[in-house]
């Protein structure tokens, strides 16, 4: 019986998610921000044949106070599309995935930018949807306070019903460029959007041909109840952070019998948790690594980043205490808020040990040999705990090379993972379809 491969994106931004990452030995203090280095990345993850790299964003410094923000390597970083179009022109297959927030973003411009990436990657561009959590975003767009959290997911489906029938705006064959007859493109394979809704008033059509991929690849990532909806109606990729197999299989399950109440098929969702990956010869070897890895978390970085996720300033709470069972939840994230609490419950974590924890990287982590992680990995898949894995590297560039060098072909001697590109476009890699044009046969 074949077994059933799996599929594996690269988060990018930051290069890495943990705060000691620019500080370990051999590793490139600038990563986040110097092309050439994200070049070279871009590069090894299409060599190892990566579904995508994928890179997050923030339309905001973190919140966090000056004495932690100055310790964080991802207080600069490039924005997103121009970044990707520029990786565009230096990679031929490996998918581009960037995020676009519907709260502070108008559809017309995101559908514009990626169908754009996706006509100059020749069909390799995904959007992750996001509401975007970070409170201080809203200042910087002329809001004295952030959205709702409920009212944001609302405004969310809207916005995605728009930006993909802007990009139904032509038929395929709409562009005839006669050059005989001088004609350019057939009016009545253009359609006009005329999208007048409950928020969002939108004329259309757009100004650009339909993608190579009918739809960039839609990416979300909440985990809260109405994320989870989201997701669920519109995504074809789920990015999510379980902290064990329990939890993924739990989250696996949910969200395929969502897809399937929608009336869509659940095997054209594909759901990748972030999984954080230190290499070793050895189990013992790669702990240490970790080890190494986390005492390099300054206090005052941690505790920040605890707040963070908490939504909620954890500065004043006794470090060497448990951490308050009371804490009153915010407009911030819902679903990260949840986890610290059933971290800091089930393992009895300090405020301390939360700090480190969360200043370094608090969500699923394979810390092994490439066999033991390669077993893992083929568990997640075979018990249904995910599709794949959206790997996050815990330092530049010897994280990644562990992983290319190390892990993929291991990986690729099960079966699990390929050895060559199979199709041109993302949907190609992930075994998605093109989706119809709704205005045009």
């Amino acid at each position: 019986m074949p077994v059933k491969p799996l599929h594996l994106g690269a988060f990018m931004r930051p290069v890495s998610l943990h705060t000691g990452a620019w500080r370990y030995p051999g590793s490139y203090p600038d990563a986040n921000f110097n092309f050439a280095h994200i070049r070279s990345f871009a590069q090894k993850l299409e060599a190892a044949k990566f579904d995508a790299f994928f890179m997050a964003d923030h339309l905001a410094v973190l919140n966090m106070p000056v004495e932690a923000l100055k310790r964080s390597h991802t207080v600069t970083s490039f924005e997103p599309f121009t970044l990707l179009s520029a990786l565009a022109a230096v990679t031929d297959r490996i998918g581009l995935v960037a995020t676009a927030s519907t709260t502070f973003d108008a559809p017309y411009h995101v559908a514009r930018r990626f169908a754009s990436l996706d006509h100059i990657s020749n069909g390799r561009a995904g959007w992750n949807i996001v509401t975007t959590a970070n409170p201080d975003a809203a200042l910087n767009f002329g809001h004295d306070e952030h959205i709702e959290h409920d009212e944001r997911y609302h405004h969310a489906r809207e916005f995605y019903d728009v930006v993909t029938g802007l990009w139904d705006s032509f038929a395929d064959d709409a562009f005839l460029r006669d050059v005989q007859s001088g004609v350019y493109f057939d009016p009545d394979k253009m359609h006009v959007l005329n999208h007048r809704g409950e928020e969002l008033n939108v004329r259309g059509p757009l100004n650009i041909a339909r993608p190579p991929q009918g739809w960039p690849v839609i990416v979300q990532a909440g985990q809260s109840e109405p994320g989870r909806q989201l997701a669920a109606e519109t995504a074809e990729v789920i990015f999510c952070a379980p902290r064990d197999l329990e939890a993924g299989k739990a989250f696996y399950a949910d969200i395929k019998i969502r897809v399937n109440k929608t009336g869509r098929s659940p095997k054209d969702v594909k759901i990748l948790p972030a999984a954080f990956i230190i290499v070793g010869d050895t189990i013992a070897e790669a702990r240490e690594k970790r080890a190494i890895l986390d005492g390099l978390v300054h206090y005052a970085s941690g505790i920040a980043s605890l707040s963070i996720a908490l939504g909620h300033d954890a500065s004043g709470f006794d470090p060497d205490a448990l951490l308050p069972s009371d804490i009153p939840e915010t407009n911030a994230s819902k679903s990260s808020r949840l986890q610290v609490l059933k971290l800091a419950q089930e393992e009895k974590l300090t405020v301390r040990q939360l700090a480190q924890r969360y200043g370094g990287y608090s969500g699923l982590a394979f810390v092994g040999t490439p066999k033991s992680i390669a077993d893992e990995m083929e568990r997640w898949i075979d018990e249904e705990g995910s599709d794949g894995f959206n790997i996050a590297f815990p330092y530049l560039p010897q994280g990644l090379d562990d992983v290319t060098d190390r892990i993929v072909p291991e990986l690729q001697r099960r079966g699990r993972f390929r050895k060559d590109y199979e199709g041109a476009t993302l949907r190609d890699h992930l075994g998605l379809f093109r989706p119809a044009n709704r205005f045009f046969a």
